[in-house]
């Protein structure tokens, strides 16, 4: 017990710098979830929720809060998806007006500095800032309530249409020394009857062991249509934690498909909660990891109310010693009658050594619905690559062949052009380079 209070010290005192300047109930909030962190301390491998995911290099390192640093509009052209017309640009968890692209945005859309919004439109903000996400019992989502300063905010006008992505790019520029980390933050509110596709990045221009802890608060109107990508390309010893919280009201469509691309240990938490009958969740995932990378995907949908579908595919590439974790919860409430819920998790295992462990949990309080789950973990099937090289491809032409049909599923579902085909270029790099190679050609 000694040691669990000695390794929770320097994060209780980076929690003494949490901070200031805030409306009086934003510093409220900041405290409470302060407390609440000292109270929870880390997860353990004891806790069910995180038993195959040890949080102990991160919860052992002393970070420091990212200062300011030099960005360019150079290094952010060096990534591989820079074609989206309007960008909100967080830097070391700060706000940069500098290398956003705000201009020309359409009538009534609100984007920027979570900081500024908290001034500027304190009223509307408190109506969902820190109510969707569960800061109470979550340890990092109340380390990021306590600690994030600033962030990005959007907001879509009732029945606005959104034509052009929007981009909420976070970007790490750690500098050498002391390890540092960012508390990320975001919340987007789309209104009733609006349309927006959000893009949102996690990237780094430096490299370096740091730690991104990022919370994402999404709320979707009456009728609105929210088509939102989380694309993580952290650097690879780099340690990436992350929650993204939705609500859906009535009728309203949101879907999310997330791409777990970099980082040496990886822990993204999706939750929806339909809120409204007739709403409709989409969750999907692709996933890849080498060497002795750790992805963990944790997924819960919760049917609040009656006649809402939801659909889940996720799929993860593994190489070397590689781990990954899917959890996929479906909870069905006690009135969420004609219930349609989907999930199916797949995994492709390129060694040996590569493991993943996968749990769906169906929780069912209703009588009249329609809910199916299935898991998959293999190889690559050899006759499918013995069909192939019969026709002139070499082996790791037919394996690269097979890998990229397995992944197009989750790929192809992509409606941004440029941002589908960065996905498809990533893919192709790291089955080149990172990727655990297979004998036999």
């Amino acid at each position: 017990m000694a040691q669990v209070v000695e390794r929770l010290q320097p994060w209780l005192a980076a929690l003494e710098q949490r901070p200031q300047g805030a409306p009086r109930w934003v510093q409220d909030l900041r405290d409470q979830a302060a407390s609440r962190f000292a109270a929870l301390g880390f997860p353990t491998v004891r806790d069910e929720e995180w038993r195959f995911t040890n949080v102990a290099p991160i919860a052992s390192t002393e970070f420091r809060l990212a200062q300011p640093a030099p960005v360019t509009a150079a290094d952010l052209d060096a990534l591989p998806y820079t074609a989206a017309p309007f960008r909100i640009t967080v830097v070391n968890g700060r706000f940069s007006a500098e290398l956003s692209r705000l201009h020309n945005l359409p009538r009534g859309v609100r984007a920027g500095s979570l900081a500024a919004a908290f001034s500027e439109h304190s009223d509307f903000v408190g109506r969902y800032y820190g109510r969707l996400v569960d800061w109470q019992s979550r340890s990092f989502v109340a380390l990021n309530t306590a600690l994030a300063g600033d962030g990005a905010y959007l907001y879509i006008p009732e029945g606005a249409v959104i034509e052009q992505p929007i981009e909420l790019l976070y970007v790490s520029a750690a500098e050498a020394g002391a390890p540092q980390m960012a508390q990320a933050r975001a919340l987007i509110v789309a209104s009733e009857r609006s349309q927006v596709r959000i893009v949102e990045t996690y990237a780094s221009v430096r490299g370096g062991g740091y730690f991104t802890n990022a919370v994402t608060e999404l709320f979707a109107g009456e009728n609105a249509v929210v088509d939102h990508y989380k694309v993580q390309q952290e650097a690879f010893d780099a340690y990436h934690v992350a929650t993204l919280q939705v609500n859906a009201q009535r009728s309203a469509n949101v879907s999310s498909h997330s791409f777990s691309l970099g980082g040496k240990l990886v822990r993204n938490d999706a939750n929806a909660v339909l809120d409204g009958e007739g709403a409709e969740v989409t969750l999907n995932g692709l996933y890849l990891a080498d060497g002795d990378r750790l992805v963990d995907n944790h997924t819960a949908i919760d049917h609040a109310k009656p006649h809402c579908p939801s659909h889940e595919i996720y799929k993860g590439i593994l190489g070397g010693k590689a781990r990954a974790v899917f959890n996929g919860k479906i909870i069905v409430r006690q009135d969420a009658q004609k219930t349609d819920a989907k999930q199916t998790n797949r995994a492709l295992l390129l060694s040996d050594e590569a493991s993943i462990n996968t749990k769906p949990q169906l929780e069912i309080f209703a009588d009249d619905v329609k809910c199916t789950h299935g898991a998959a973990i293999g190889q690559l099937d050899e006759d499918a690559i013995f069909y192939l090289r019969a026709r002139g491809l070499t082996y790791f032409e037919a394996r690269d062949l097979l890998i990229h049909a397995f992944a197009g599923e989750v790929i192809d579902r992509v409606q941004v052009e440029p941002l589908r085909q960065a996905l498809e270029a990533e893919l192709y790099a790291q089955l080149a380079k990172d990727l655990a190679e297979i004998d036999g050609a």
